[in-house]
């Protein structure tokens, strides 16, 4: 399976050399999972400005869960254990073949974003295990 065997929506390639996206093995290997060669850039920029402008800890677990089912994108949301700010929320992109290295970045960058304009959603996950979890 080459590149141009695919729809030509698909992302076009990093330039050599500046990713560790490892697409090439995602392309040779017979039984890899391929759903994130369906995000372009535009639906990249659709899903970034999506994240930068959440309005509960609900929506943003809807939208980790269609990333997953989507295009394969797992996220890792996770606080050390006296969060104070939004420093101690840890926002990780799991690393998948195929996910480029910008976008890795951009996703966790556009919900902290997200965070700083709505303060509760970050309380929430401040609080999750805590206290009033579940309350």
């Amino acid at each position: 399976m080459t590149l141009t065997d695919l729809s030509p929506a698909i992302r076009p390639r990093c330039p050599p050399g500046a990713c560790d996206c490892e697409l090439d093995d995602l392309l040779v290997s017979i039984n890899a999972d391929t759903r994130i060669l369906r995000l372009t850039r535009s639906d990249e920029q659709r899903l970034l400005e999506r994240l930068e402008n959440l309005s509960s800890l609900a929506d943003l677990r809807r939208i980790e869960q269609k990333m997953e089912e989507q295009v394969g994108i797992r996220l890792n949301i996770s606080k050390v254990s006296a969060v104070r700010t939004l420093r101690g929320i840890l926002i990780r992109v799991e690393p998948m073949p195929g996910l480029c290295r910008k976008t890795r970045k951009a996703i966790p960058a556009a919900i902290r974003k997200s965070l700083e304009k709505h303060p509760d959603i970050a309380y929430q996950i401040a609080d999750m295990g805590g206290l009033f979890d579940g309350a």
